[in-house]
Parts: C-alpha cells; structure tokens; sequence
C-alpha cells in the first residue's frame, strides 16, 4: 500500500501524486489517472485528491511484526495472518476492512433513521402549532360573537374569558416550542456525526479507524428521540343565554391536558405512561395472556 508521505506519481515516477486510486491504493499523477481509467480492468476504479487524504500509521502485530490485517471474533483483537495458525489457531476471524464496512453502514443507517425521525418529529410539531393556533383564533372569535350578542352586560367577562384562553393555551404552545427545539436539536447534532461520519470515510482502512468508528457508533447511539405527546385541542361550547353567572352565558372551552404518552410498551408489570402537561408517571398492569 503506498504510504500518505508519498507525494510521486507510482507509475511514470516523475510528475506529483496529486490523485490517489482507492482501488489500488497507489498515486497517480494526471497523465498516469486518465491511462489508468481507459483501461478495462481499473475503468471503474474510485479516485481521490492525495491532498484529502488523512494520514494514517498502519498497525503492526506486537509477536510478528506485520500489518494488523484481521479482527479475531473469538478473542476480540486486532491480529495479522501469522496468528491464525498461532495462539489464535481454530478461532473465527472477520477482515478489518469489512469490519469497517459493516460499523459504518450500521452507522449510517442509525443516523439517518435518527434524523429523519428528528424531521418528521419537527413536522409534526409545527404542524400542530399551526393547528392549535387556528384552533386559538377560533375559539377566541366564538368567544367574541357570543359576548356581542350579550352586549355589554357580559364585555368585561369576554375580556376575562379571553385572557384566560391565551394564558393557557400559551402554556401549551410553549411546551410545544421546547419539544420543537430540542427536536431541531438532535437534528443539529444529528448533521455534525454526519460530518464525522463523512470524514471517518475519507480515513485510511487500518486497525486504528475501527475505534473511531466504534466512538461514533457510541455517539450516535446517545442521540435522544423525545416520544411526542398528544397535542394540545382547544375547543368551545356554546350555552344557551339564560340568566344566572355571565360568564356561564357566554360558554365554555377547554384544552385538552394531560393526555397520557405511551413511553414504553415493552414492560411486564404494564405500561408506563407520562402527562404531557404535569410530567406525572402512571404505570397501567396489562393483562398477561
């Protein structure tokens, strides 16, 4: 395998590296790279700059002194050929390399799951602002044509009425913007472990790139998909005008609070929900079957 340090073309010898055939793992230079992809055998070959290259130091067997080329399954380390037929004889062995394949399709698969779970969550929960403030200015103008039609006697309880409504239901929007921001959060964090997957790809395939990919692993496995709750419904109840308290003439809304979320559904002892308004934690006994 050519080494990073080498900055000469490895087939005419006299012109710059400047290109680096994943394939071969050798430098071209441009002359060399355009003859290397008319070829039959190296036309699909994958090219990169020499200069996007990260260095990296291959690792040596401590007994035999060669290249780190194997992981054994059995004993979880890092081995080269010889120590097949040593202390490692009869065991099961998987290739770096396709090791570093699997860690980073497994990888990318989490993160994207991850991140289109964060954009749907994201959706999802500006979809339902929108909702619930058209639900809002509903509620408020049902509110209004009924105080109208009371006049003035009932004025100050509408005024009363609808303050109420938008204290409270500004409650809920704000709960709503919290799970909106830390949706929009993991999606952030989301897209930076990308740029670190992206860059981890551009790494030499050695022994040493397994544990970096391994910390990634252990990074993206951290990110955090909030369940979403029950969005918040606000509805209003026409009465019909009699007399009696004022602000009963006027009507009744109500916003809908502490919708249980299902949390998790793989418990034995039942199921643990948690109220969307008050944080509360109930456990429900299932029946078993």
């Amino acid at each position: 395998m050519a080494q990073a340090a080498s900055k000469t073309c490895e087939v005419c010898l006299s012109a710059p590296g400047s290109q680096y055939c994943i394939d071969c793992e050798e430098y071209y230079c441009e002359n060399c790279k355009l003859l290397h992809n008319r070829q039959k055998l190296s036309r699909s070959h994958q090219f990169q700059k020499a200069s996007d290259l990260i260095p990296e130091g291959k690792s040596k067997c401590s007994e035999h002194k060669e290249e780190l080329t194997l992981i054994c399954n059995t004993c979880n380390a890092q081995i080269c050929t010889r120590c097949v037929t040593g202390k490692h004889n009869g065991h099961t062995f998987s290739q770096i390399v396709d090791v570093i394949v699997q860690l980073r399709g497994d990888n990318e698969t989490k993160l994207r799951g991850k991140t289109n779970e964060a954009n749907s969550n994201i959706k999802k929960i500006e979809e339902g602002l929108n909702a619930f403030d058209n639900s809002v200015e509903s509620v408020i103008k049902a509110i209004n044509d009924e105080g109208n039609m009371i006049k003035r006697m009932v004025d100050k309880s509408v005024a009363q009425m609808i303050a109420l409504v938008k204290e409270q239901s500004k409650k809920e929007k704000d709960k709503l913007m919290n799970m909106l921001s830390d949706a929009k959060s993991v999606l952030v964090d989301g897209q930076t472990l990308e740029r670190k997957r992206n860059e981890l790809d551009k790494t030499r395939q050695d022994g040493s790139l397994v544990q970096k990919i391994n910390n990634l692993k252990d990074e993206i496995d951290k990110l955090h998909i909030s369940s979403l709750p029950e969005f918040p419904k606000i509805s209003f109840s026409r009465k019909s005008v009699a007399e009696g308290d004022i602000r009963q003439l006027i009507g009744t809304y109500n916003i809908s609070n502490c919708a249980p979320v299902l949390e998790k559904t793989e418990q034995i002892h039942g199921r643990l929900y948690r109220c969307s308004r008050c944080g509360r934690e109930k456990i429900d006994s299932l029946e078993l079957k």
